[in-house]
């Protein structure tokens, strides 16, 4: 499902986890991982050693890069490394889009200080840009980091945006021989009364419910015949997050948009959400069309 997976690092005290993660992944799919190293233009990171002009950031970031790569070594995942200039952000994007990487790999928040190169902003920005699936993990202490995947969440509100995530989805589902929970959260919180007076619960129910009924179709395509589907009303991402902990759910891969309107069911804003919440790995996916 994956050939080549690029693992952008910063050298923060977290990194071993998503390093290991990103490793167990390639492993399973065959793919091989690209470290790169973003050496942050907007910081004056010029310096002079021994008489030599040097950049201190491309120096540390030849380090950073060597160590990774040698853990990748002792797992055995074959692997590239790569130091460059740029702002984070739109650097990983446009590097990961222009050498057709199949993943970025993620975390939520790097170290602070000066030295300091991906933060969680950074990563959302990532998520916000990227054509390129985003696989983000938070890196906290509540973090699951459990692979094989046994349990993958999909929530969908059935729009247009929302089909490449579901797609990629089932497909990683499938990969991994994973069961599968299709979600349609009713936001029905952002509703006014006069709203949920005039509509019944049918009504609102309704575009949700057609919604996992057309991703379960979906899932039978894909050998997947045991997905179970869910109605949930409330706060998308809470509801999305309080599934994951009452069922076990190892991983989500959702939409990084969604539609508008009194149906609605995600939004972009829910992904990112979702991305900062989760205590487990999240793919977030946009609809290249």
């Amino acid at each position: 499902m994956y050939d080549s997976i690029l693992l952008p690092v910063d050298g923060s005290e977290h990194a071993a986890n998503i390093v290991h993660h990103a490793a167990e992944l390639a492993q399973w799919t065959g793919a091989t991982i690209e470290v790169l190293f973003v050496a942050d233009t907007t910081r004056d990171s010029v310096t002079v050693v021994d008489g030599t002009v040097v950049d201190a950031l491309e120096r540390e970031g030849e380090t950073i890069v060597a160590n990774v790569a040698e853990t990748l070594e002792t797992l055995d995942v074959d692997h590239n490394t790569d130091v460059v200039q740029g702002s984070p952000a739109p650097t990983i994007v446009d590097y990961a889009e222009q050498r057709d990487h199949d993943l970025i790999v993620l975390p939520t928040h790097g170290r602070t200080g000066i030295s300091r190169h991906l933060l969680g902003s950074v990563t959302e920005k990532v998520v916000r840009l990227s054509g390129v699936p985003v696989l983000t993990a938070r890196m906290q202490s509540d973090e699951r980091l459990t692979f094989p995947y046994e349990s993958v969440l999909i929530p969908t509100d059935g729009s247009p945006a929302s089909a490449a995530a579901v797609e990629h989805g089932l497909t990683l589902a499938a990969t991994l021989d994973a069961a599968v929970h299709i979600l349609s959260v009713v936001d029905d919180t952002s509703l006014g009364p006069d709203v949920r007076a005039v509509l019944s619960a049918d009504e609102l129910e309704r575009p949700a419910v057609e919604a996992v009924e057309e991703v379960a179709a979906k899932a039978n395509e894909h050998d997947l015949a045991h997905a179970q589907t869910y109605v949930e009303h409330g706060s998308p991402a809470d509801v999305i997050r309080e599934h994951i902990e009452t069922n076990a759910v190892h991983a989500v891969v959702m939409g990084a948009s969604g539609r508008r309107g009194v149906d609605r069911v995600l939004l972009g804003s829910v992904a990112e959400k979702t991305v900062r919440s989760a205590p487990v790995p999240v793919i977030t996916v946009h609809d290249r069309s």
